[in-house]
């Protein structure tokens, strides 16, 4: 359960990241691991997968539609003639390579890129191809996970010192009593990246002060990190592969919160390429699925975001908010004034609309809801809002 304030209102929890709807999730890697692939892929465009370590040097961006049955089902019950669904801020980074914090390979301008990002897609290649050469000279996975992470860690080591160098100057030395607790937070943040050599986000028991001071420095080691282990069409149709077990293993010892999802680069770039009636034939012959939906699904709640939707004749849209975010603000990314002006929220939930079959009925089951301004807008709400219109100030 969230913690409750004193009047019994439920308390936001706090999280640790940006604020606001607009983020990233980075795709983050050693070179030919499959990154541009799974990119291309996962935005049908065609960033450049050449078979060299640095062949994605400026970061590609795409936004990618969050495929969702609850829209498509909104969309084929109202037909409007505008249909717009949430969307995923995809950014294909290039390779990391052991020594990035440091320089190495293109590393400093890599590391960048990431700490732009909200959160990460940590690609890990499973796969064996004489064809593709792998930069540590084999394959293991767990080994790549761990260059990874340490360079992520030896980078926010460099980013805390000179953090701490300037709170000493003036905490300290210069007795400034007001940054004497953020003085002291970030020592112990150093405490454990540098001595206890681990990621922000492992440890789990951050407080609100903490992770508000946390939030002003953003280190690359704080973002939620999902782990794409990419395949060979073989290992993922049969549901084997010796490295799985060792990654899932590896995960659940040192980020336990974190999800594995295993795929396959060449399985959904052949899915690509097909026709729907060729690419529904193929997934049944082979009895598999593509992950993409799943992939996707997951890395838009890595961002702590979800939506809610509108939906009319006129238009089918999915607003993307911050989960705990309350009815008057949710109001306002439709329109300021209709957070300004807000009176109510009437809501139905999806499976209510979709199990009665129209709105008339949810209403007759008592199923539609007029909430206040405390109402905490959940993932896959329909809402209507209501507002006054705010008054033009006069002309003296």
């Amino acid at each position: 359960m969230p913690p409750k304030k004193a009047d019994g209102e439920l308390k936001a929890l706090p999280i640790i990241g940006r604020f606001g709807t607009s983020l990233k999730i980075g795709i983050v890697g050693l070179p030919n691991v499959g990154k541009s692939t799974f990119f291309n892929v996962l935005t049908k465009s065609q960033a450049a997968a050449e078979n060299f370590p640095f062949c994605t040097i400026d970061p590609n961006e795409s936004r990618v539609p969050v495929p969702d049955e609850r829209f498509d089902f909104l969309c084929d019950y109202h037909k409007p003639p505008s249909k717009i669904p949430a969307f995923l801020n995809v950014v294909d980074i290039a390779g990391l390579v052991k020594g990035a914090h440091a320089g190495q390979g293109l590393g400093n301008a890599f590391l960048s890129h990431i700490s732009a990002c909200d959160a990460i897609f940590h690609l890990t290649r499973a796969f064996e191809d004489d064809g593709i050469i792998h930069i540590e000279g084999s394959v293991d996975p767990v080994r790549d996970i761990e260059i990874i992470h340490e360079e992520l860690r030896l980078k926010d080591e460099e980013l805390i010192m000179p953090i701490i160098d300037k709170l000493e100057k003036v905490a300290v030395r210069g007795g400034d009593k007001k940054l004497k607790p953020e003085y002291d937070i970030m020592c112990r943040v150093k405490n454990w990246i540098i001595d206890e050599k681990k990621h922000v986000r492992f440890y789990p028991d951050w407080n609100d002060k903490e992770i508000d001071v946390l939030n002003k420095h953003l280190l690359l080691t704080s973002k939620p990190m999902i782990y794409l282990v990419n395949l060979s069409e073989k290992d993922y149709i049969r549901r084997k592969n010796k490295w799985l077990i060792k990654i899932k293993e590896w995960v659940d010892k040192y980020d336990p919160k974190a999800l594995v999802i295993p795929f396959s680069g060449a399985i959904e770039l052949k899915c690509q390429e097909m026709d729907e009636e060729e690419q529904t034939k193929y997934l049944e012959e082979n009895k598999t699925q593509s992950a993409l939906a799943k992939i996707i699904k997951t890395g838009f709640s890595s961002l702590q975001l979800e939506y809610f939707f509108t939906a009319g004749l006129d238009e089918v849209r999915a607003w993307t908010i911050k989960k705990g975010t309350k009815a008057p603000q949710a109001a306002g990314k439709i329109h300021t004034d209709f957070e300004k002006g807000f009176i109510m929220a009437e809501v139905m939930k999806f499976e209510d609309f979709k199990a009665e079959g129209c709105e008339t009925a949810v209403k007759s089951a008592g199923k539609y809801r007029q909430q206040g301004r405390n109402y905490i807008v959940e993932d896959g709400d329909i809402i209507f809002f209501k507002f006054n219109t705010p008054q033009q100030s006069k002309k003296k």
